[in-house]
């Protein structure tokens, strides 16, 4: 059920994009009178699910869904209509617009993927506004992972900065170190301030890094939940009880638990519980694989004072503008790590696996539309990258054209289109190959 939610929520991302990005091409071809002969959702290779014709243009929804086209008439492009190409020139064609009035045709649909991101940033905070979890109020410090150990973090540091600089959201702040290159780590240890050096290739580690928990909250323990043959609860534990020590030795976070538990296996220990206003020891036979089966209270606000802001429509469109700005800002990083060889974030590409993996398995609006919005804005711009095929592609021979009052050849342009839909076809097929390897490698 979880496999079929994510990839439902998915689909439908990926056609409200497809949508709007080929609706940015058909309504600037319109305005500038340019013939659409096709708009259809989905590719429709021999045959169609669904099609019907209204005025000069076919819309319909083809079996393929690998995002969707509009034909524009006396265009190159995926449609390869050759034939089209050796009629003279009609004055509803492409060809025979201004350079200018196809440049704003070709960015059409990356300039509605951006107002869409914007417009569903907008429409999220004015109606759920936002929540987070501010860094100074990660009063018990964090947890770390064996990665994080032998960059020089320990368990119980508080981070302040990275690189001098804050960062407000305590989630963000493994995003702000891979994204902004960060070369150091601001921690208070022990009351004093200490400085964590990040050294070089440090990034593509963090990338590569299989754990999800490179740092992490450190959270009291209040049992939450019990697996199905939990010896805690058959030792007598209940939900929301407080466990304080372990035989003789007084603990209070979860990790100083799970790190002490290992050295009892197969032994009997008395637990010391906090029930509401009594103090319990509790006797319990710990399994051999040195866990008692027992989940810790995750509700992280019954820990930390979280900030909360709403929005009122005024307030939610420059903040839509900002969130939408930043975001570009943020893919555009992402994209240069994929082009860097000292970090090899190209290896870490995925398919349509790792962006379905992305979606909830639960259904959840406020999540699919921030994906959504995230998607839009990755549209806009790998489709503005200035390979043939791509609108960028186009973008870059118009703006030769523009420049030098010289325009390529229909032939040339042909060949360019051959040569970038390979190119695509090849991404697409590295892309989901990585997703295939790491699927045999789990």
């Amino acid at each position: 059920m979880i496999i079929f939610i994510k990839i439902v929520q998915l689909l439908l991302s990926l056609s409200i994009l497809v949508i709007f990005h080929e609706f940015g091409h058909f309504i600037t071809s319109k305005i500038f009178k340019t013939r659409v002969e096709k708009f259809y959702l989905f590719f429709d290779p021999w045959f169609s699910l669904f099609k019907f014709k209204k005025g000069e243009t076919e819309y319909g929804i083809g079996w393929l869904p690998l995002g969707g086209y509009v034909k524009i008439a006396g265009m190159i492009d995926e449609s390869m209509d050759r034939e089209q190409m050796k009629q003279p020139p009609q004055p509803w064609e492409f060809r025979s617009k201004p350079a200018w009035q196809r440049l704003i045709i070709m960015l059409g649909g990356v300039t509605v993927n951006v107002i869409l991101a914007v417009c569903i940033y907008i429409g999220i905070l004015f109606a759920w506004g936002e929540q987070y979890l501010p860094t100074s109020e990660v009063k018990y410090g964090i947890t770390v992972d064996s990665l994080a150990y032998n960059l020089g973090l320990r368990n119980g540091d508080k981070i302040l900065t990275v690189d001098n600089q804050q960062v407000d959201d305590f989630m963000k702040i493994p995003g702000k170190i891979i994204l902004d290159n960060a070369k150091t780590i601001q921690v208070e240890r022990d009351n004093k301030k200490i400085e964590v050096a990040i050294p070089q290739g440090f990034i593509a580690k963090l990338l590569k890094h299989k754990s999800p928990d490179f740092i992490s909250l450190r959270i009291p323990f209040e049992v939450g939940s019990f697996t199905k043959e939990s010896a805690g609860k058959m030792a007598g534990l209940h939900k929301g009880d407080k466990i304080i020590g372990l035989n003789d030795t007084m603990m209070h976070f979860f990790d100083e638990f799970r790190s002490e538990i290992q050295k009892y296996k197969n032994q009997q220990v008395a637990l010391k519980v906090l029930r509401q206003n009594d103090t319990l020891v509790i006797p319990v036979k710990v399994p051999a694989e040195g866990l008692i089966g027992i989940y810790p209270r995750q509700d992280i606000s019954s820990y930390f004072k979280l900030k909360e802001k709403k929005y009122n429509l005024a307030e939610a469109i420059p903040a839509g503008v900002v969130r939408g700005y930043k975001g570009i800002g943020n893919y555009l990083k992402q994209l240069k790590l994929i082009f860097s060889p000292e970090v090899k974030a190209y290896e870490s590409v995925g398919g349509f696996i790792t962006i379905g993996n992305i979606f909830p398995g639960v259904w959840d609006w406020e999540s699919f539309w921030t994906l959504t919005a995230f998607l839009s804005i990755m549209l806009a711009i790998l489709n503005v990258l200035p390979i043939p095929a791509l609108d960028g592609g186009h973008v870059l021979f118009l703006f030769y054209e523009i420049i030098t009052g010289r325009k390529p050849s229909d032939k040339f342009l042909e060949y360019a289109q051959i040569v970038g839909m390979i190119l695509l076809f090849a991404l697409l097929i590295f892309a989901n190959g990585n997703d295939v390897m790491r699927l045999f490698h789990r």
